[in-house]
């Protein structure tokens, strides 16, 4: 078992996009109202009296999208000035970030990583359930935008829905060759959209890597992550490919996160919600942040019984209570 040391930290659970895998089409979501939200000041406690001591030195901001919550840049900055931070990325779906990408890099931000759905402006808005003006180009531009300003590296995430943008995957890899990009793409989950889940189902990593295997040819890269992906380059490119099969190949052993919720709920394993603590409700009632240390420590120690490891057929059985964008992703 991995030491655990890395925390996806969810800012805001609303979003901006509507993308299939995260949120089911007509289903509204009851959003977390503000005072439940923990504040800038509860969540730097968090991390520097109880996270830190018990030895995470990693935060991913996440969300919904992050770049949605009030004074995004301010905390950026106060969370990497941390003595103790180590490192410090974000996810975004990179709708809102040309304009402040500059100020999140200035700010202590080095690491981003972009949705990118689809290289086609109609199956991209039909992913994100936009039925309006495309924002495609915005998200191309944010894109951009970080890459000019320095982030590196430059992540674009890639859920691959299969019959919807699977066969897009290697124009996709092909953004690896000439740019310092590097793509990961992401098995199917049932979380967020049993429905769509169950009608369109998934697609092994394995047979992406051998399509653009077919085509390139790929080798494994040097090049590690902090996450699940297995990394894998076409032969002088200078991005790479990354693969994040949680549904065909099982990780839990390897798993070095935990995930908070906007509104303060740590969760040990994305596919199970058993064991969750409510440290938002534990702190504002006057638990010491030592009891809380104690009490994120005994999930530490469950954690590997509490990593999903089944699989039925290839697929979960799990009933979740929270979409992805509610979970932080």
């Amino acid at each position: 078992m991995n030491q655990v040391d890395y925390l996806r930290i969810s800012l805001v659970d609303r979003c901006n996009f509507r993308c299939q895998y995260c949120m089911p089409e007509g289903v509204e979501l009851d959003y977390i109202l503000k005072q439940q939200l923990l504040t800038d000041e509860e969540l730097l406690t968090l991390i520097e009296e109880v996270f830190v001591p018990v030895g995470f030195t990693q935060f991913r901001l996440t969300g919904g999208e992050p770049l949605l919550r009030p004074g995004v840049v301010e905390l950026v900055r106060a969370i990497a000035s941390l003595p103790r931070t180590k490192d410090l990325s974000m996810t975004t779906n990179g709708f809102l970030l040309a304009p402040i990408a500059q100020d999140l890099y200035e700010a202590g931000l080095r690491r981003i990583n972009i949705s990118l759905d689809s290289l086609d402006p109609d199956i991209f808005n039909a992913i994100i359930g936009n039925r309006g003006r495309s924002r495609w180009q915005q998200v191309w531009e944010g894109i951009h935008a970080a890459y000019c300003v320095g982030f590196n590296p430059l992540k674009l995430n890639v859920v691959v829905i299969p019959g919807v943008n699977d066969h897009e995957v290697l124009n996709l890899a092909a953004l690896t060759i000439d740019k310092q990009w590097h793509i990961r793409f992401i098995e199917f989950m049932p979380i967020g959209n049993s429905q769509l889940f169950s009608d369109r189902g998934w697609i092994p990593s394995e047979e992406l890597r051998q399509r653009i295997r077919d085509r390139w040819g790929l080798t494994e890269s040097q090049v590690r992550g902090n996450g699940p992906a297995d990394v894998f380059q076409i032969p002088g490119a200078k991005g790479t490919l990354g693969f994040i099969s949680q549904m065909s190949e099982c990780f839990c052993d390897r798993c070095n996160r935990m995930r908070l919720s906007a509104d303060g709920w740590l969760r040990p394993c994305l596919l199970n919600e058993t064991h969750q603590i409510d440290l938002k409700t534990a702190l504002r009632t006057g638990i010491s942040t030592a009891q809380l240390q104690e009490q994120v420590r005994g999930l530490l120690a469950l954690k590997p019984e509490i990593n999903f490891k089944q699989r039925d057929a290839g697929t979960t059985t799990g009933v979740y209570t929270r979409t992805m964008s509610q979970i932080g992703g």
